[in-house]
């Protein structure tokens, strides 16, 4: 364990510094020099103005004893090592005080006696912010005096560890009681708040209550009879006396937040004492002794007298005074659900808990995984699908919103930060719980172990298997509640719409991030996505499974277009063919989808193919022929165009291709096979966090496809110079309908204008020629004559809205 390699250091500090080792009880434990200085420390810290001054002194029957480790040393190495943050004493503490109601518990089976006097079995956590101090009390199994001696004067001494050993039977399992602290120095943690430590404990076979106590740093603590006698019945009382700076420990509102994060879902209760100050109506004696011959005199009155009289005693203000009281008010009222048989919880009783682990009323949870993992790591867990995404996610600040699975060592949160879950699974709810995992351990320590990676591990797989689940089971209810066919033309029919789907919908994004970064457990979440497509409509979805299982004989590919929205991608012009063919098309919508296509490539050895770049090519075994042959004689016929327009376009295009696949389009812009599309160049430029990126890195390289079977194109090539006629003038017009074609080939392949001036331009000379406009000069201002303003006739006045005026109080407007 690693406290026992800390150990194994300290100790071998303190023998390079010539300090006598532990088990030599006749030594001294500080050098005279480090004794003097800790003194003066002590007498500096003494002038300055404490908060509460502890001046407490054991009685003179007190017997003195010395740590078997040097703890002045000791725990300063196994507390800074094992805890980085403070607030983890009052999880140690309550531990503690659990262990030992479970072990009086445990042990009442065969001595019922041990119970009499309190049955209850319960810790209260009181303070005093007066006196500066905060005390943990069970009515637990207790020490005795000797118990004290062995369990608190030595570090790293479990009591629960040697309860376990005697518990084990001839098959070395002790699995009959569950116990936390199996670590041994959970109770020092107490020091990283306190300057002093009293515990006052009772067993029920010994008839003294004894106290322990030491102060922070010291080699020594005192055992005494308790002066007070047998405050308590059974148990232990831990009374911390808070350091100067930790003084806001003795507050109800920061112990409550403390109790509740830590130890929620401890078996036993846990009480906290609170404080409530009321206002108390308080009787007036002058009021309750009125004369007889006032009584006399009320019944000759009249009843509006009378009336009056007790309107003015209404009236009359009652005294009060504040009031005080205490009451202890239960901080762990709900239950470890994970720890019961998930056959014995209902569904009500799992939506209800997901409520507690998420801390979220505005969502539910869609579906669920209760299991119990066993090998190597025993643990339980429960995981949760949240219906609705949590709210830094839909502003895209992930980074912001706390891991979802909280890791608990047998009931008792060890930390709500681990990265149990990958980024693309953080939306995740639930617990994790372990038996294998040391209690007192940082969290550094904890996260580069072994043990957390193999929980990832396995809880990934689950995760993963959760969701595979529950899109099968929603896509079978689906099914079943399609209308018949006899009923698909019915209007009124409710559409059958699978939960999994309004589910994908919202936390697509995720799981498509997965695909990307897991690669071990890429193929199963490939099969968890979902796409809208040219078949589905914009309501349908299609997963990648169906889109193979019905692609074309000749179709080898997964072909998908990138766009904004549905709507922007059905007017895509290079969907015409597809159409034509009836080959399905998906659309990635998602700004991440052109990512994972270019990192995943393929699903089920079928690649994935943007239909907005060059070279794609729908022919069967039987067309390619024809094909090729067509494909040769457009490139020597539309040659000298071709050349012309490379020219003409400059490096705006990388070069003018031959297209077989556009129908109604003349030309279209699309990208290389292996550059940025428009829509990838997009994403790229809206990057709002990118530094230094050129203008040439983000760039798409554009080709140049045009129609060989449209008019606009046959007559540009009439109007083209011949193929090696390199001064022949080309007419203006010529000209200017080829970069009209640019800017529309640039427009319906979904690039920007290159020159949006020039655009503009060429549709204003355009609207001039289709208007017969003869110029474009502006016509001069009109030369107008100076109005006199008119007062507004009265009578033309709509007075309706200011109602009746006769009731109007001018004489009592204050001026």
């Amino acid at each position: 364990m690693r406290f026992d390699r800390l150990a194994f250091h300290a100790m071998a500090l303190l023998a390079f510094t010539h300090a006598p080792l532990p088990h030599q009880q006749s030594s001294s434990l500080v050098l005279a020099d480090e004794e003097a200085a800790a003194a003066a420390a002590a007498e500096e810290a003494a002038n300055k103005i404490p908060v509460v001054e502890d001046s407490y002194e054991a009685p003179d029957d007190a017997e003195n004893f010395k740590f078997e480790a040097e703890v002045s040393r000791m725990l300063d190495i196994v507390v800074n090592s094992l805890y980085q943050n403070k607030d983890v004493f009052l999880r140690e503490l309550i531990s503690n005080a659990s262990d030992a109601l479970d072990k009086v518990r445990f042990l009442s089976i065969s001595k019922p006696e041990l119970l009499q006097g309190e049955e209850k079995l319960q810790v209260q956590i009181e303070f005093d912010s007066e006196a500066s101090t905060l005390t943990i009390r069970d009515t637990g199994i207790g020490m005795t005096h000797d118990e004290m001696i062995s369990n608190l004067g030595t570090v790293a001494r479990s009591g629960t560890t040697r309860f376990l050993q005697g518990l084990k039977g001839a098959d070395g399992e002790s699995g009959q009681v569950s116990q936390i602290g199996q670590f041994g120095v959970g109770f020092y943690s107490a020091f990283l708040v306190a300057d002093r430590v009293q515990v006052a404990s009772k067993h029920p076979e010994s008839d003294t209550q004894y106290v322990w106590t030491t102060t922070n740093g010291s080699s020594e603590f005192q055992i005494f009879a308790d002066p007070r006698g047998t405050s308590l019945v059974r148990g232990t009382e831990i009374t911390l006396f808070l350091k100067e700076d930790a003084i806001d420990y003795a507050n109800e509102t920061r112990l409550q937040t403390l109790a509740k994060h830590y130890s929620e879902f401890v078996t036993h209760p846990i009480y906290l004492r609170t404080e409530q100050t009321m206002e108390v109506e308080i009787e007036d004696d002058e009021d309750d002794a009125p004369a007889a011959e006032d009584e006399e005199k009320k019944e000759g009155e009249d009843d509006l007298e009378v009336e009056e009289e007790e309107e003015e005693a209404e009236g009359k203000p009652k005294k009060t005074k504040e009031v005080t009281t205490f009451e202890f008010e239960q901080l762990n009222g709900n239950p470890a659900i994970w720890t019961r048989s998930k056959e014995d919880i209902s569904d009500e009783e799992y939506k209800a808990f997901y409520k507690v682990v998420s801390r979220d009323e505005s969502s539910s949870a869609e579906h669920w995984s209760h299991f119990n993992a066993e090998g190597n790591i025993n643990f339980k867990s429960l995981l949760y699908l949240p219906d609705t995404p949590p709210e830094a996610w839909m502003t895209g600040m992930q980074e912001m919103d706390k891991s979802g699975l909280s890791l608990y060592v047998r009931k008792v949160l060890i930390s709500d930060e681990f990265e149990l879950l990958p980024r693309y699974l953080a939306f995740l709810r639930g617990v994790v719980d372990s038996d294998d995992l040391p209690l007192n351990v940082n969290r550094e320590t904890l996260q580069e172990s072994k043990i957390i990676k193999v929980i990832k591990k396995k809880v990934v797989r689950k995760a993963l298997e959760m969701i595979r689940n529950f899109m099968k089971e929603a896509d079978k209810e689906a099914a079943e509640a399609k209308p018949a066919e006899d009923d698909e033309d019915d209007e009124d029919a409710p559409a059958t719409t699978s939960k999994y789907n309004e589910w994908y919908s919202k936390f697509a994004p995720s799981l498509k991030m997965g695909a990307l970064d897991d690669e071990p457990n890429r193929p199963k979440i490939m099969k968890l996505l979902r796409f809208k497509s040219s078949k589905t409509g914009e309501d349908g979805w299609t997963s990648l499974e169906q889109y193979v299982e019905n692609m074309k004989d000749f179709q080898k590919e997964i072909y998908f277009v990138a766009g904004q929205d549905v709507e922007s991608v059905e007017k895509s012009q290079f969907l015409e063919t597809f159409s034509q063919k009836d080959v399905e098309v998906l659309y990635f919508l998602d700004p991440i989808d052109e990512y994972m296509a270019s990192n995943v490539r393929e699903f089920e050895s079928a690649k994935f193919k943007n239909i907005a770049t060059e070279n794609i090519k729908l022919e069967t075994e039987d067309d390619k022929d024809l094909a090729t042959r067509r494909e040769k004689f457009y490139k020597k016929k539309f040659k000298p165009l071709t050349k012309y327009l490379k020219k003409l376009y400059g490096p705006s295009i990388m070069r003018i291709a031959i297209s077989s696949r556009l129908v109604s389009t003349p030309a279209i812009a699309s990208s290389a096979e292996y550059g940025h599309s428009a829509n990838m160049e997009r994403i790229m430029r809206a990057q709002a966090y990118s530094h230094g990126q050129s203008d040439f890195s983000m760039r798409a390289l554009k080709v140049f496809e045009i129609n060989p079977r449209h008019p606009f194109i046959t007559k540009l090539l009439e109007g083209a110079p011949e193929e090696d006629a390199d001064d022949a003038v080309v007419a203006p017009e010529v000209e200017e309908a080829a970069w009209i074609l640019h800017e529309m080939a640039m427009l319906n392949g979904g690039f920007p204008l290159t020159d949006p001036e020039a655009h503009s331009k060429r549709m204003m000379k355009f609207i001039q020629s289709n208007l017969n406009v003869e110029s474009l000069t502006l016509e001069e201002e009109p030369e107008l004559p100076v109005e006199e303003e008119e007062a507004p006739d009265v009578d033309d006045m709509d007075l309706g809205d200011l109602g009746d005026l006769s009731d109007f109080d001018l004489d009592g407007m204050e001026l």
